[in-house]
């Protein structure tokens, strides 16, 4: 997963990033970096599913050789110490292959066989199909003994029971073939019973004389057969209540790759395009706020009016029968300038210039539709591969974004005096609350967050956000070039400007900005080519597409 924010403790607002993880550090909510959505609108045989298979069959394996594994040391004194027993060489032989065969397949069960349906159902038929062998070859051995010696035979239920409740607790499934399997397996005691029958007459004197425990064979395999055919039929269905609770609409919700206080976002896939997408969603409890749902909506709106290449695309939104809000947005691979410095350190000044033109395009949109958008921080900005290219910079989150000529209605959202945005990159004016921010209060962040693109922090790096927010009003920031002496100074003047207390000594609008940054003299040395290098050089780096997505 991706970092949350910049800094947990001052920043509560949701990390909105839209983006394919290429690390997972949360068990609970992350996958494999090659991220498989659903394929087909049903749960059977998806990614998921046979992600699910795999572990499964991991498990039945590890379950089935410690059942097998506690009978190998008494199967072992007999043969050694209990000759008349009646044990074969070949019988213990085949006994301690199938353990270590079930240890070594649970351990080493083929990792990139996740959508290979094929061989996930050899390897099942290896792990319960030497079992079954195994199982019916000892019982055969044990029934000859028996009856020879004994006269009398013993019920071959309990070991083919195990056998079937570990097919049916483990092995995701439809009824019919599990039916089918489990069907094979209650009939076993049987069939082990005819060619006793027919073979050992000592046998089949036994089983005349114990037609009682013939019957009762009958009954618990017939019983606990169809006990475990329909609780394979259960889990199955639970299983697609759940899937069909993860739907939204025409979209199946994949997995949640950010949350906070506002709401949460899920990497999702239209059911019907296959086309991966991030849907962003309210908090149910918060769902009896009025003012924030209508916040919410006023962010779809807000975004939806944009339509430049550096701001993400707004694809649909709607409310769920159970009065859900929510709203779907592009799919980006990559990382946002927050997971980007903070995994591989500052950044060069050709690389902030070249990312730092096109947000100031993405904000000039905004601006030009009388927009601000009052929370421009690294997590907010997006580094993406769109379109063959790399390094698309895409601003984000127009949760905050407020009309500069607000409306009385979008002016009711937000209380009077209160203090909205991330305090370690917001404006002067913004944090005391004194001035309603314009649009040189963004400039002001985008100065904070090249501060962070250069250094690795930023201006202020306070732990109390009573403390940054003073600090923007007042203190005056340290010199990029100070922290990091390969800032050039060019580029160190335009942060500093950008960051002046006043709005009037600023940079009056981002276009003005891009063009301070177009005439410095890193600006145009990191280009599309170096991009693709930078991202392709590690395999760690490289972001997933849409295609890795589908594979």
């Amino acid at each position: 997963m991706r970092s949350q924010s910049e800094a947990s403790s001052i920043d509560p607002q949701i990390d909105e990033t839209v983006v394919a993880p290429l690390e997972s550090t949360d068990g609970s909510r992350s996958l494999s970096p090659n991220v498989a959505l659903i394929q087909g609108s049903s749960p059977h045989f998806s990614a998921i599913t046979q992600s699910l298979f795999r572990l499964r069959l991991r498990m039945a394996a590890f379950a089935l050789a410690a059942s097998y594994g506690t009978f190998l040391p008494f199967h072992l004194w007999s043969y050694f110490f209990a000759s008349s027993y009646g044990d074969t060489f070949e019988l213990l032989a085949f006994h301690i292959a199938l353990v270590v065969m079930l240890c070594v397949t649970g351990l080493y069960l083929c990792p990139k066989c996740d959508r290979k349906k094929p061989l996930l159902r050899m390897q099942e038929a290896l792990i319960f199909g030497s079992a079954a062998v195994f199982t019916f070859w000892v019982q055969l051995d044990s029934l000859g003994h028996c009856t020879t010696t004994n006269h009398m035979f013993q019920s071959p239920a309990p070991l083919w029971l195990l056998l079937i409740f570990t097919y049916a607790l483990f092995i995701p499934n439809k009824w019919p073939r599990a039916a089918a399997v489990i069907g094979a397996m209650a009939s076993a005691p049987f069939l082990l019973m005819a060619v006793g029958w027919f073979v050992w007459p000592d046998s089949r004197l036994a089983i005349t004389n114990n037609w009682d425990m013939v019957g009762k064979t009958f009954l618990v395999m017939a019983v606990c057969s169809s006990v475990a055919i329909f609780g394979v039929h259960t889990i199955n269905r639970l299983r697609s209540e759940a899937y069909r609770a993860k739907q939204l609409g025409q979209y199946h919700l994949r997995k949640m790759i950010g949350s906070g206080g506002m709401g949460e976002v899920y990497l999702a896939e239209h059911t019907l395009m296959k086309r991966p997408c991030a849907i962003k969603l309210i908090r149910p409890e918060k769902g009896a706020d009025g003012r924030v749902l209508a916040r919410f909506e006023r962010e779809v709106r807000l975004s939806s009016k944009l339509s430049h290449w550096n701001n993400i695309d707004i694809y649909d939104y709607g409310r769920t029968d159970d009065g859900t809000f929510y709203y779907v947005m592009e799919f980006l691979p990559g990382l946002s300038v927050s997971d980007l410095v903070k995994q591989y350190g500052p950044m060069s000044a050709e690389r902030a210039i070249y990312l730092m033109t096109q947000t100031c395009d993405a904000l000039s949109e905004a601006h030009t539709k009388g927009l601000v958008h009052r929370d421009i921080k690294p997590a907010n900005v997006f580094a993406a591969q769109r379109g063959g290219r790399y390094d698309v910079a895409k601003l984000l989150d127009f949760g905050l974004a407020k009309p500069i000529s607000a409306e009385e209605d979008d002016a009711q959202l937000t209380q009077e005096g209160a203090i909205t945005g991330s305090p370690l990159f917001m404006s002067p004016e913004q944090a005391s609350g004194e001035l309603e921010p314009d649009a040189r209060g963004d400039i002001y962040s985008l100065g904070a967050l090249m501060y962070f693109m250069l250094t690795g922090q930023a201006p202020f790096n306070y732990d109390r956000p009573i403390k940054v927010i003073i600090a923007h009003a007042h203190e005056k920031p340290v010199p990029p070039s100070h922290l990091n002496p390969e800032v050039p100074s060019d580029l160190d003047s335009i942060v500093l400007r950008c960051l002046e207390k006043q709005p009037a000594d600023r940079f009056q609008s981002a276009v003005e900005l891009s063009e301070a940054l177009d005439r410095c003299e890193a600006s145009g040395l990191w280009s599309r080519r170096l991009a693709e290098q930078w991202w392709t050089a590690d395999e760690r780096r490289i972001p997933v597409d849409e295609e890795e997505v589908f594979a």
